[in-house]
């Protein structure tokens, strides 16, 4: 099966369907194209984000099974919910956007790079200025501690990457989120790929059509639907 090249000049250009991605690697669809907001927004519409390390054309994956967590369906560890009655992080939203995905993309201790370009980083920033991307800070005595950023469309959240330099701070952050998001009326959070961490808090994997069908079903407001309410 061969890749879908995308067009850089035409953000709004089809993605090819779902069931064209790659089996190995998992969910590779389409090559090439821009990080426009218009084509980012149209990505993650249809079950669709990118990934690439530096040096690499852009490229589109959807993969099969995909991880997913239903708000009401959250796991907070005993270890965690004392964490949480300690009230020792004081969270926000969209407060520090550009440090939270600055600070989500210093590379891990075990790895050497990161996939948040430059262009990665520029393409979020303008995805916030246009009120699809949004941020959970974590402070700790005024300082950023941890947190996350991802994309809001509809009643699902999709989860872009997190961080943290002090023990729990991005799992605090995390469980904050998916409280309000439950409250606002979010039905879905994206969690892209399978981890230890996530399934922990609940996270379950989900076939790529039956993701595809909730997006379809979750991504339109609904009459009890609050938007995105930042503090």
């Amino acid at each position: 099966m061969s890749l879908t090249f995308l067009d850089p000049d035409d953000p709004e250009q089809l993605f090819p369907k779902l069931n064209k991605a790659l089996k190995d690697p998992n969910g590779l669809l389409a090559v090439g194209g821009c990080l426009s907001t218009t084509r980012l927004f149209n990505a993650y519409r249809q079950g669709i984000f990118p990934w690439y390390n530096p040096g690499e054309p852009i490229l589109w994956w959807s993969p099969n099974p995909r991880l997913v967590l239903y708000p009401d369906q959250l796991i907070i560890s005993r270890s965690l919910q004392k964490t949480l009655r300690k009230n020792t992080f004081h969270i926000t939203f969209d407060q520090a956007f550009d440090q939270v995905i600055n600070a989500c993309a210093q590379p891990r201790q075990e790895e050497s790079g990161t996939w948040i370009t430059d262009d990665i980083n520029t393409a979020y920033n303008n995805l916030h200025a246009a009120g699809h991307a949004h941020s959970v800070e974590a402070w700790l005595n005024n300082e950023l501690v941890g947190g996350l950023y991802g994309v809001a469309i509809g009643q699902v959240f999709f989860g872009e990457s997190m961080f943290h330099t002090q023990t729990d701070a991005s799992k605090v952050a995390f469980v904050t989120l998916v409280e309000h998001l439950q409250r606002w009326g979010y039905q879905l959070i994206d969690c892209q790929v399978h981890s230890a961490h996530l399934a922990s808090l609940g996270a379950s994997n989900c076939s790529r059509a039956d993701f595809k069908n909730l997006l379809d079903q979750y991504c339109v407001p609904s009459p009890s639907f609050f938007a995105w309410q930042p503090q």
